[in-house]
């Protein structure tokens, strides 16, 4: 593992076993993200992007190969001190963003502020903090079923932020938003990974990501397929 990455992988496949024949979800995976890096993950749909960002952030395992994250081996920790470790250190933005309904959009932040051990002294500032980057400031105390989509997607990253994570892996982060929203957001993103050296690995079909990424990484059939 280099120092200077925030990622590295190698040699990583994923198979699941099924009726007709083991699926391949990953071939061959191997990887690096440099710590302050913005990398986008490209690919359709199936090619593996959700299998790849899940076993990265320690959501799965991999069926081989070595998945070294801040300089740790993912594979020497058992699930409990991974699932400790991983609130310590990753921010998640998933596809269907997983916010807690009955909880205002405060409450969601500040869930995930406690869990990654955010001081009490700082919670409430940092909270607000994520939530004006993302211009929702004024929607603190809504529920997400008072919100738009493209709302609940921007406090799903706001929430994704609120610990400053060393590492940020999104999933389709800007799928429920508009250009001009998705600007704003790949902004934000943008500039917390030069503010705060944040590493942050995205996948996403839409190619403004593109503008603000650092580096371009394709997935086809669950291999790299091209990279810059």
């Amino acid at each position: 593992m280099t120092s200077q990455n925030a990622i590295e992988a190698q040699n990583i496949g994923r198979v699941y076993p099924a009726d007709g024949g083991d699926v391949h979800a990953l071939r061959d995976i191997n990887l690096e993200v440099g710590q302050g890096q913005f990398v986008a993950l490209r690919g359709r749909s199936g090619s593996g992007k959700t299998t790849l960002l899940n076993c990265l952030g320690g959501l799965d395992n991999p069926t081989s190969g070595v998945i070294w994250i801040q300089g740790v081996d993912l594979s020497t920790m058992d699930e409990a001190a991974r699932t400790y470790w991983r609130r310590q250190h990753i921010g998640f933005v998933f596809q269907q963003m997983g916010l807690l309904p009955s909880f205002s959009a405060y409450e969601n932040l500040d869930v995930m502020a406690r869990l990654g051990g955010l001081p009490r002294r700082q919670r409430r500032e940092r909270i607000l903090e994520s939530l004006e980057r993302m211009d929702l400031l004024d929607y603190y105390d809504h529920r997400p079923y008072e919100m738009s989509g493209g709302q609940q997607q921007r406090i799903a990253i706001a929430r994704a932020l609120v610990t400053a994570p060393d590492l940020v892996l999104a999933d389709e982060p800007t799928s429920e938003l508009d250009s001009e929203t998705t600007h704003q957001v790949l902004a934000v993103l943008q500039s917390f990974v030069r503010a705060q050296g944040t590493s942050v690995l995205l996948s996403s079909h839409d190619p403004i990501v593109d503008d603000y990424a650092d580096r371009i990484i394709t997935l086809s059939d669950g291999q790299i397929s091209n990279g810059r």
